[in-house]
């Protein structure tokens, strides 16, 4: 007899084909789609390129109603939607900050009359009373956050409305959820299942490695070699390929340096016009640029299989950030090289973004007596009453709801749900600091990951894949490996310091490996560079014996 489970597996491997032509689904995207339509919700961690965003498709077909897809970038927003245009899928549209009236309007009634499927939306959306009431008459019946490790590296500082996703599912009426991300460790999958409010939750995790991407980190003592040390490596580097810097300043400053020493650079980050974001991006993804210089919001959910090289010119502020974007090198399979230039310094930055921007009592309590009267106010209207900016209002709001001082209505509103005798702003205050506090020792653990990444003399790949929960032995294919090939394992196509044989060049020793490269010494014809994936399918050179 046929189990509800086979009946429903055949039923999304038939709608794969159908609609988006996929003859196979990959292990982690049926264990996803079968948890989901089973009634779970589901936390999907799979590497880039494993096929996420078909998780939401498919399911959102089986599924019928609705789907609400939570994505951070309104150019990633686009890009998602413009994949589901046709009828076939039921359609997509956007929802956003920038869009006129009657494109808004279209939207909703789309939702509510037409039968679209998809919309597409920020997390900032979710906290307009307005929005939040058009989309719970649509009654949407799967709610998808992409790139859901933002709840955790976003929603503490400059984002704060990723942490009340979870009331935006409860105002909705609870929908299906489904969190998408490349990566997150093990706290960070607590956390995304924890603000989500996820219920009887199944967390899917894939295979993390990226074998053929060669991990390597360069210690520089200053900025002067750091500079020369980034062109050195990349006016050799087959390209295209990504650089990411902390700043928006750097990331114009290190573009024009690129461009000065004649490399096609361009650069990318938030405070470039819409525009001009857009028109650098294009370029990138068509081949007219060689180098793009950008801020770590680059890249995300970007397709370009031919990435060779990831360089960070800075490092990341977390090891989750930092496999995340060194895994948009090489995801059409073929070698690729993920360099970082390091200097202990350098992690000082982020300690210095996180030690400002803290609440003070007077700005929680100008939001506590804009709420006292109940008057439903939006956040515009907050935002008036209490001179606060937006990014402050948020966080007040977050931290009033956080400790149970507020609570927000069906339609989006905050409402203040202590009475106002009990009230102790105060408290709140120094509760809202020492979330802080706490959130900056999270930081620093973060941080202390990253360095220890930076300055370990163990295989590099291994210590990557464990941060991640997965076990790994050593590579063979990172710099600390190829300085100490007694720990490299067996995968090597020819041990370091082993004898190998070449048809014309005669016997040589074998020095090393650098990302996709073989270094071989050779007895009389000296050291010689090759292919390693080509003279090893070619039988080009052997092992002697």
């Amino acid at each position: 007899m046929t189990t509800a489970r086979e009946k429903r597996l055949r039923e999304i491997r038939s709608i794969g084909k159908r609609l988006f032509g996929i003859d196979s689904l990959r292990k982690g995207q049926e264990q996803a789609l079968l948890a989901l339509t089973g009634g779970h919700d589901v936390l999907a961690v799979l590497p880039t390129g494993s096929g996420k965003s078909a998780i939401y498709q498919i399911a959102a077909a089986v599924i019928r109603g609705p789907t609400i897809v939570v994505s951070p970038l309104i150019a990633l927003q686009r890009e998602q939607a413009g994949r589901l245009a046709g009828e076939e899928t039921g359609g997509a549209a956007i929802l956003n900050s920038m869009m006129r009236v009657s494109e808004r309007r279209a939207a909703y009634d789309g939702l509510e009359r037409a039968g679209l499927e998809f919309l597409f939306l920020a997390p900032e959306q979710l906290q307009r009373p307005e929005v939040l009431e058009r989309l719970r008459e649509a009654k949407p019946t799967l709610f998808v956050v992409d790139e859901a490790h933002c709840i955790s590296e976003w929603g503490h500082d400059f984002r704060p409305d990723y942490l009340a996703l979870g009331d935006a599912i409860e105002a909705l009426g609870r929908p299906r959820t489904l969190a998408l991300t490349a990566t997150a460790s093990s706290p960070v999958r607590e956390e995304i299942v924890d603000r989500l409010g996820m219920r009887k939750p199944k967390v899917v995790a894939g295979d993390m490695d990226r074998p053929n991407i060669w991990l390597e980190v360069v210690a520089v003592k200053d900025v002067d070699a750091k500079r020369r040390r980034l062109l050195f490596e990349i006016e050799g580097e087959q390209k295209p390929g990504i650089v990411y810097v902390a700043t928006q300043r750097r990331a114009e400053e290190v573009a024009a340096l690129l461009g000065e020493n004649g490399i096609a650079a361009d650069f990318y980050h938030g405070g470039l016009a819409r525009g001009e974001r857009e028109s650098a991006q294009e370029a990138f993804m068509r081949g007219a640029t060689d180098v793009m210089v950008a801020t770590p919001a680059f890249g995300m959910g970007i397709d370009k299989p031919d990435v060779r090289f990831v360089y960070h010119y800075d490092c990341s502020d977390s090891l989750d950030a930092y496999y995340q974007q060194i895994g948009r090198a090489g995801r059409d399979g073929e070698p690729a090289k993920a360099l970082l230039l390091y200097r202990p310094e350098d992690l000082a930055i982020y300690k210095f973004f996180a030690a400002g921007g803290g609440l003070k009592t007077a700005e929680l309590e100008s939001l506590v007596a804009a709420l006292r009267d109940g008057e439903r106010l939006d956040n515009r209207k907050l935002a008036e009453r209490t001179e606060l900016s937006r990014l402050k209002l948020s966080k007040a709001a977050a931290e009033l709801l956080e400790q149970g001082v507020a609570e927000r209505r069906a339609d989006g509103t905050l409402a203040v749900v202590v009475a106002e005798e009990d009230i102790d702003v105060s408290r709140v205050a120094e509760e809202a600091k020492a979330r802080a506090r706490r959130n900056y020792e999270r930081l620093l653990r973060r941080l202390d990951g990253m360095r220890i990444y930076a300055e370990t003399v163990d295989c590099r790949r291994q210590y990557l894949l464990e941060y991640f929960a997965q076990a790994a032995d050593p590579c063979g294919r990172c710099d600390n490996c190829m300085r100490a090939p007694e720990r490299a394992s067996s995968s090597l196509p020819f041990p370091i310091k082993g004898r190998v044989s070449h048809a014309e060049l005669g016997e040589g020793i074998v020095l090393g490996y650098e990302g996709p490269r073989l270094r071989v010494l050779f007895d009389e014809a000296g050291e010689k560079i090759f292919n390693t994936k080509y003279v090893t399918a070619r039988n080009l050179i052997v092992r002697s014996h």
